[in-house]
Formats: C-alpha cells, structure tokens, sequence
C-alpha cells in the first residue's frame, strides 16, 4: 500500500508539473508523501513481527493510526507554515494518495 501511494504521490506531482510548475509539484509531491510516510509509520507501529493478544494489537493499531495522522498533520505543518507551499497542490497530492489506499483497501480480496 505504502508504495501504490508513493506512485500516486509522484504522478500526482508529474501533472502538476507539467500543468503548473515545479513549486506546485513539490508541494504535490509533499502531501502525498506524507500520506504514504505516515501509512508506512502505521505499518511499522502496527504490524510486529510476533502478536501477543487481541487486546495488544488494538491498542497497537490504535497508537499506531494516531502516529499515522500525527506524522500526516506536521508534514502538512511544516509544508504549508515553514516551506510556504501552494496549498492546493499540497491538498491534492494528500487526497490523492489516501484515496488510492482506500481504493486498495475496498477492493482488496482479503
């Protein structure tokens, strides 16, 4: 999943590239990033290699997801307050990736 949202970040930033220029598709390229930085946290946080209970993997879940939107929000954060990038490009580039993983999500056959 963390790599279908890298992809989806990257062709979201080569439109933008082509349609607009190269400070948009960084910034396209920023918000999906994060979007698949923060799925690849989640994973990490949430996914160890050896469960123990059912209650230990929700709340690994659980902190994980938080992790996931913590590290989503201050990407955007940084990305928008400090690096002054267009916000629609950066918007874009966010929902786009998020919507590719929710698109694998639905249709997956697990």
């Amino acid at each position: 999943m963390v790599a279908v949202q890298a992809v989806v970040a990257m062709l979201v930033a080569l439109a933008f590239l082509v349609a607009q220029g190269n400070k948009e598709a960084l910034a396209a390229a920023i918000g999906g990033g994060a979007a698949a930085l923060g799925s690849l946290v989640l994973a990490w946080r949430s996914l160890p290699s050896t469960p123990k209970s059912a209650g230990w993997s929700v709340s690994r879940m659980v902190s994980g997801l938080m992790l996931k939107w913590f590290v989503v929000l201050g990407v955007l954060f940084v990305a928008m307050a400090k690096l002054a990038m267009p916000p629609l490009p950066l918007i874009v580039g966010l929902a786009a990736s998020v919507m590719s993983a929710l698109f694998l999500t639905l249709n997956s056959k697990a």
